[in-house]
């Protein structure tokens, strides 16, 4: 092992003998008592030297090796050091890729934040590149959250869509001016390969995939340019993800209202049917207005302001890549809505309903933990 403290955490002395790591009450640590020769120390833990020799260099500043060792103890048990050789032989093959890396230093700093152990900031980030998601749109939302995603690593992002590119798909982080007129899933197939950290995984890092060559899906985001079709998704799209087992989050636009989630986890949360049930509960005339909603063909294009749209694309991606990376984010079984002007994010918990056949009624938080525990092994391959 080759300590470094982890670089993202800025450091600071709270008073003579008690050092704070980071900034924010999310991730700061505070660490004491703490003398000047320990606090001089912490200087030599910056990943180039081996236990050995930091015990040797800490003897010159009257320290000995069994304070050495507390002191590395106390802080890995905090979450405060790294170590640049961890992480596994997935990690090893991303540092290979120099260019890649280097790129990516920033997601790699914030996820050694997020996840304490040393090397396990890495090992999800190189995780990232045997996954599969397949995002469902590619306007002003689904084509930004396609190209997020890509860019942050992870190695086969597909976007399915129709028709052809309008000029009001453009959107800064997706579409570019240039594909207007050309097919939507092309113009997406280009951004996500510009927006790409580096080429497709070598075939010894998809080694978990299954024999076609064809990695399972890790997600799908449903993200149309009807926004209509997130705010009350159709439980028969959803059926056959239901069935496959297949993680699922809904992110789009409507009018002047922005909708993140939820995220479905099949069988453990609420779903697309769950809502539609509970919906017609609560007002029994939403199934009438909503059959009205869906008939008949738009000629008009719908409100989708580019600030929200953008917005809504961040938030969606970074809650996908949270999922991705091993977490139940906020979004698991609830949505989040904004709405202009005030842009005030609101939670509401989506339930699971007993009528639905998605069987996720009753759920506990440990079966829910053990349905995305289930969700995750099949990422895994």
């Amino acid at each position: 092992m080759h300590p470094m403290l982890k670089p993202a955490l800025r450091r600071a002395w709270r008073g003579r003998n008690t050092v704070q790591f980071g900034v924010t009450p999310a991730h700061a640590v505070t660490l004491g008592p703490m003398d000047i020769a320990t606090g001089s120390f912490l200087e030599l833990l910056d990943g180039t030297r081996g236990l050995p020799l930091l015990r040797e260099e800490a003897g010159a500043l009257d320290l000995s090796d069994r304070h050495v060792d507390i002191l590395v103890s106390r802080l890995t048990e905090a979450g405060l050091l790294d170590d640049l050789s961890a992480g596994g032989p997935e990690a090893d093959a991303l540092r290979r890729r120099a260019e890649t890396l280097e790129r990516q230093r920033p997601d790699a700093a914030s996820l050694s934040v997020v996840h304490p152990e040393p090397g396990s900031g890495l090992r999800r980030l190189a995780a990232r590149r045997a996954m599969r998601v397949q995002v469902r749109g590619a306007g002003r939302v689904g084509a930004t959250i396609a190209a997020v995603l890509s860019g942050a690593g992870v190695g086969r992002v597909e976007v399915l869509d129709g028709g052809r590119t309008e000029p009001w798909d453009i959107a800064p982080g997706g579409l570019p001016a240039a594909a207007v007129g050309e097919r939507r899933d092309s113009a997406a197939r280009q951004l996500v390969r510009r927006s790409a950290a580096g080429g497709p995984p070598r075939q010894a890092e998809t080694a978990g995939a299954p024999a076609s060559g064809e990695p399972a899906l890790s997600l799908i985001v449903v993200a149309p340019r009807d926004g209509l079709s997130v705010y009350a998704p159709d439980p028969d799209t959803a059926a056959p993800w239901i069935a496959s087992g297949t993680p699922h989050l809904y992110a789009g636009v409507i009018e002047a209202t922005g909708v993140v989630g939820p995220l479905v986890l099949p069988g453990g949360t609420g779903c697309a049917g769950c809502l539609a049930l509970h919906r017609a509960e609560q007002d029994p005339q939403w199934p009438r207005m909503l059959a009205q909603w869906k008939s008949g063909r738009r000629s008009t294009v719908p409100a989708c302001d580019l600030g929200l749209a953008t917005a809504v694309a961040g938030l969606a991606a970074a809650h996908a890549l949270s999922f991705l990376d091993g977490e139940l984010p906020a979004v698991t079984g609830a949505r989040w809505e904004a709405a202009l002007p005030l842009l005030e994010w609101r939670a509401e918990r989506l339930g699971a309903h007993l009528d639905c056949s998605c069987g996720a009624a009753g759920q506990t938080e440990g079966e829910l933990t053990s349905a995305a525990g289930a969700a995750q092994d099949t990422m895994a391959g």
